[in-house]
């Protein structure tokens, strides 16, 4: 790890500090499950995974009420939380993520390069050149950073030597509602494994709205507590790596559901820059659960509204409280005249 990466301290009691890694969390929330506080704050992660929001996954409601337990840091999968004792990382195999095997490739490595181009976190340098003793092969370095790796298994899947060895964190089950998804793609560009992708149909053939890899899932719950209609379910169902106590982190996460996202963010709108051409209302996916008919098109055949709605030509918030915080209405807006900014958690 790099020593000038960023890092807020959530909580100081006594010698120990709970630390958070921003760069190294996927707004899984998985913390935010575990704690038996209740402290932990996960939500805007759409937003804020697509550019749009200049915020942090993952932050703490009250630093007063924080115990430092740990237990927060022990099952977060990156390592975005630490726990500290007099200023040191404590990094024993009761974290998952370090109990987790790290990412790996053998003396069997070809330096192909097909690892590199697949991983979804960029963490894969090969370095390669044209044997000079005389035989046709490359030579070179494969370099995998360890500190980003997320353990998705890519590299392992694609690699024609079998070289790579990954170990997941967990099994889990990924259950998506048909009706319930409106394809906003907010899971696909949040999920940090390259899990969730647009399934091409042929000519006839019933397109999938999202469609899932298994094999890539690491079964996380970012994709589920970024999804604005929450029509995602990921619910874990063993933690892989050999964890010291396993038991007790086991009770605090296997089957139980992603944790709320809380709203953390406010729509804000600019009236005068508004051309109230409606893409905003038609493409926001709360509204387009509500109403199949908006959500084809018909915007002006529809007198109500659930969050986004034009009035006398002019964009208008119908209740705030509604919002999924995936950024839709800001990503197609031609003129940027709505867009969230960041508010308190309660």
């Amino acid at each position: 790890m790099q020593e000038d990466i960023r890092l807020s301290v959530f909580s100081e009691k006594k010698d120990k500090q709970l630390v958070y890694l921003p760069e190294k969390c996927i707004g899984c929330g998985t913390c935010v499950q575990a704690c038996p506080k209740g402290n932990l704050a996960v939500g805007a992660v759409g937003v804020i995974a697509r550019g749009l929001l200049d915020a942090d996954f993952l932050e703490i409601k009250e630093s007063e009420e924080c115990i430092v337990c740990g237990i927060c840091a022990k099952v977060c999968p990156t390592g975005a939380l630490e726990l500290r004792q007099e200023g040191k990382t404590l990094n024993d195999i009761s974290y998952i993520s370090k109990a987790m095997k790290p990412t790996s490739v053998n003396e069997n490595c070809v330096h192909c390069g097909l690892c590199e181009d697949i991983c979804p976190q960029g963490c894969i340098e090969v370095t390669r050149e044209i044997s000079k003793d005389g035989s046709l092969k490359l030579v070179g370095k494969t370099n995998i950073d360890t500190d980003c790796c997320v353990h998705c298994g890519w590299c392992a899947a694609v690699c024609p030597v079998n070289a790579i060895s990954v170990e997941k964190p967990f099994a889990g089950r990924w259950t998506r509602g048909e009706d319930i998804c409106q394809t906003c793609h907010t899971c696909v560009e949040v999920c940090p494994a390259n899990a969730l992708f647009n399934k091409k149909a042929k000519p006839g053939e019933r397109v999938e709205k999202i469609t899932h890899r298994p094999d890539a899932c690491i079964y996380c719950g970012a994709c589920a507590v970024s999804c604005p209609v929450n029509a995602i379910d990921v619910r874990k169902t063993a933690i892989l790596p050999k964890v010291e106590k396993k038991g007790v982190l086991e009770k605090k996460l296997l089957e139980v559901p992603v944790p709320e996202a809380l709203l953390r963010t406010c729509l804000e709108t600019d009236e005068a820059a508004c051309l109230g051409c409606g893409n905003c209302v038609i493409v926001c996916p709360v509204n387009a659960l509500n109403s199949r008919e908006l959500a084809a098109g018909y915007l002006n055949e529809m007198d109500e509204k659930t969050l986004l709605e034009v009035k006398n030509g002019r964009i208008s918030v119908v209740d705030q409280d509604c919002c999924g915080a995936d950024g839709a209405c800001a990503m197609i807006c031609p003129v940027n005249a709505i867009w969230l900014v960041k508010r308190e958690v309660k």
